[in-house]
């Protein structure tokens, strides 16, 4: 099939990167693959082909037309999906923890991908090789709110949005500490790790970051946020609340044994939390097809409930944030 071209305008706040870094970022694709489309002449800077290494300045039209994706050879595995929504152009479902997005190093198979294509065959071939429709991803531990692309012109609209930055993405996650102020926006740069290249981290010079925060409740030395995601890099909520010292629970990688410091009572159920504790809560955005303004909702997921449940001793603070059981 053939794949229409991409095409957005370069944000004031991402001015001056590199031309190849930057559509591999707006585009969640390896810098090398942009780099032979850039050669192939598929990369346009305002209709003019350009070099990988050209900065790109604000309000300039950069036009991506990749080649079309070969058989990816993903095939369908049944296994379970929350479905929270379909239409004849969208999917939008609730992803658990422990279930990989889409296949990459080390996971080939047992992915959403499959199970999507299991239910809906239509999506094969939308979008890039082992990622049939799928237009933003969570990190495996994360559970919440994702949509899927059923069509080409879905597809095209929403990965345009992602790109321009007109999806609303809300988070909730408990936190070590009480943020100070209770309500803010963290502003700070996260590239990848000087030594540890499979992480990410808050560096300077590196792609401007913007977290906006909010303290719904705390308590036995825990917070309760909900958290505005206004870009989108890698692990970055993970990121910019190591940043500001207030560590997800169960994040293995940028967490930290706080527990420690906490009361006894609490100590085992903060040791024994399996993931970090983060949950794509709302997702809102224009529909590509019917043209209003759409938001669904991942009802908030058990372990979570429990967790606070069981440190704070109470139940869930927040009566506006649905839970499930």
């Amino acid at each position: 099939m053939t794949v229409e071209p991409s095409r957005w305008r370069v944000a004031e706040q991402t001015a001056g990167e590199r031309l190849d870094r930057h559509v591999a970022e707006q585009m969640d694709v390896p810098r090398n693959r942009v780099q032979r489309w850039i050669r192939e002449g598929r990369v346009r800077v305002d209709g003019e082909t350009a070099k990988p290494s050209t900065p790109v300045a604000a309000a300039q039209t950069i036009e991506v037309e990749p080649p079309p994706p070969r058989d990816d050879r993903l095939q369908p595995e049944e296994g379970e999906l929350s479905l929270l929504h379909v239409d004849d152009d969208l999917i939008v479902l609730d992803k658990p923890a422990e279930l990989t997005v889409h296949p990459g190093a080390g996971r080939r198979t047992g992915t959403l991908a499959h199970r999507l294509l299991a239910r809906f065959s239509e999506i094969r071939g939308l979008g890039g090789p082992g990622r049939p429709g799928i237009v933003h991803r969570l990190d495996k531990d994360t559970t919440g709110v994702m949509v899927v692309a059923r069509t080409e012109r879905a597809y095209r609209a929403l990965s345009g949005a992602f790109a321009r930055r007109q999806v609303n993405k809300r988070y909730l996650a408990i936190c070590y500490g009480m943020p100070d102020p209770p309500q803010g926006t963290i502003d700070a740069p996260i590239g990848r790790h000087p030594q540890r290249r499979k992480e990410m981290a808050v560096r300077r010079g590196a792609r401007r970051a913007v977290t906006g925060y909010r303290v719904l409740a705390s308590a036995a030395g825990l917070s309760l946020l909900e958290l505005d995601l206004q870009t989108g890099r890698t692990h970055q909520i993970r990121v910019h609340l190591k940043h500001v010292r207030h560590p997800l629970v169960g994040d293995p990688v940028y967490g930290e044994a706080r527990w420690k410091e906490l009361s006894k009572t609490v100590q085992k159920t903060l040791r024994s939390f399996p993931r970090p504790a983060l949950h794509a809560w709302r997702l809102a955005f224009e529909h590509p097809t019917e043209g209003h303004r759409v938001a669904f909702e991942a009802p908030v997921p058990a372990d979570l409930l429990e967790l606070w449940e069981g440190v704070a001793g109470s139940s869930w603070p927040y009566s506006n944030v649905s839970s499930s059981t």
